[in-house]
């Protein structure tokens, strides 16, 4: 099958990837001259365990290619997947001007019917729009279908190529039934195709996002409560996560989410329930508390060095979790910004992020060259990121290398009877104070 995928960011080109690792011929479109420029190359411009390998395959065998030119791509395409950036605008609610900019293109290029799939994170509604804005010019019959993403960073070509569940919203037969022919070879085991209405669609995306963020926020409350009342966050959840109506995952206490999905997405439901008159107020809290978390570690930090200006203090992560470089909204980076506003000195370290955050930041951190060069000479390490390096490090190199055994751990990585024997003072969420 041809297919067109028009955004090479992060869901496009995992997207366009995966498509192209089942036997079909992928073209991706891009705007961006450079990075279409570096993919053609055959540089990868994304970090994501697993999707180089199949990007040299795809490519070398001539299934997947990229161009910048809207009209080539899309040319004999049955399906034309819009992966595009929906940032949030100044009130909080997805902006759409690149999703419609390319589906009034789209409506002047169309010659033969197709399927438009929104697979960009979008509010409710927006399908009817995209069809508007392609309406408009199209000459030739089409249909528009919202098929939501689900990928964790990380684990991304994982969750495509065995995905837990693929929803589809459509209106047509025709539609679904092309749908249900591209996904199958990713659901033999029998994981579901869900299809329902557009509109569900739309808003489920938002709403695993959201209750996942939720579940995340609601445990770092539990951990503030933990460490008022002298209880060990760590015991608690295992205490609620043996509750198969609970479940384990996303119980881990730690300073906040972030990324490219959560905060946006909660903010974009919080909108759209404020466009139609209904006060989210559970959301609103999670957003509330999940920006508080992310200082969680700075008032600790002063209370055991004083006065911050001319201190050094490392950073052990910067992405907005492990194994990807993608740092928006970072806990990270909150807390640089607060350190460096305070007259601190920042040595960090990342194993992936740190040419993203060079971008942001410049100069004004030095970038280590691993995690001991980055503690070299500091008052205190922060860990920001629970990457597998941070977690069995060499704790005698730290001793000696750290001016005060001084550990702010973000991500509870360790033990806190291993922490009190090697004698460090060591800060986590949810748990005492050793």
């Amino acid at each position: 099958m041809k297919i067109a995928i028009i955004g090479t960011g992060y869901v496009g080109l995992v997207t366009g990837t995966c498509f192209a690792e089942t036997g079909n011929h992928v073209t991706c479109v891009d705007i961006d001259a450079e990075k279409i420029k570096k993919l053609n190359s055959g540089k990868i411009t994304i970090y994501e365990p697993g999707l180089e390998l199949l990007f040299h395959r795809n490519v070398k065998q001539r299934r997947l290619a990229f161009t910048t030119d809207l009209a080539a791509g899309i040319k004999g395409a049955k399906i034309i997947f819009l992966a595009l950036p929906t940032p949030p605008g100044e009130n909080g609610s997805a902006d759409l001007k690149y999703v419609l900019k390319v589906a009034y293109d789209l409506g002047e290029l169309l010659q033969d019917y197709v399927v438009v799939v929104d697979k960009s994170t979008v509010p409710v509604g927006t399908a009817d729009l995209v069809m508007a804005e392609i309406a408009k010019n199209a000459k030739s019959s089409f249909d528009v279908v919202s098929n939501p993403e689900f990928l964790r960073e990380g684990v991304a070509v994982e969750d495509f190529m065995k995905p837990d569940r693929v929803v589809i919203g459509a209106a047509s037969i025709t539609a679904e039934e092309v749908m249900r022919q591209l996904y199958a070879p990713f659901v033999r085991q029998g994981n579901p195709i869900i299809f329902m209405d557009i509109k569900s669609a739309e808003l489920t995306k938002y709403a695993a996002n959201a209750f996942l963020a939720t579940k995340i926020t609601f445990m770092n409350e539990i951990a503030n409560l933990c460490e008022l009342m002298g209880a060990d966050v760590d015991a608690v959840r295992k205490g609620i996560g043996t509750d198969s109506r609970i479940g384990k995952r996303f119980l881990f206490a730690g300073i906040g989410y972030g990324g490219s999905c959560f905060p946006k997405d909660v903010r974009a439901l919080s909108k759209s329930a404020e466009d139609v008159q209904y006060p989210f107020e559970l959301l609103n809290s999670v957003m509330k508390v999940n920006e508080n978390q992310k200082q969680k570690l700075i008032s600790p930090l002063e209370k055991s060095l004083g006065n911050l200006t001319g201190k050094t203090i490392a950073i052990w992560g910067l992405a907005f979790k492990p194994h990807t470089d993608d740092i928006r909204e970072a806990p990270a980076l909150e807390n640089i910004r607060i350190l460096l506003e305070k007259g601190a000195h920042v040595r960090a370290y990342d194993p992936e992020a740190m040419e993203n955050v060079r971008e942001v930041l410049g100069s004004n951190i030095y970038y280590a060259l691993d995690e001991y060069d980055a503690i070299d000479g500091a008052e205190a390490l922060m860990i920001m990121t629970e990457w597998p390096v941070f977690r069995m490090p060499d704790f005698d190199l730290i001793s000696r290398r750290l001016k005060n055994k001084l550990i702010f751990d973000g991500r509870n990585l360790y033990d806190l009877d291993q922490m009190e024997k090697l004698g460090f003072t060591y800060h986590s969420i949810g748990r005492k104070v050793v």
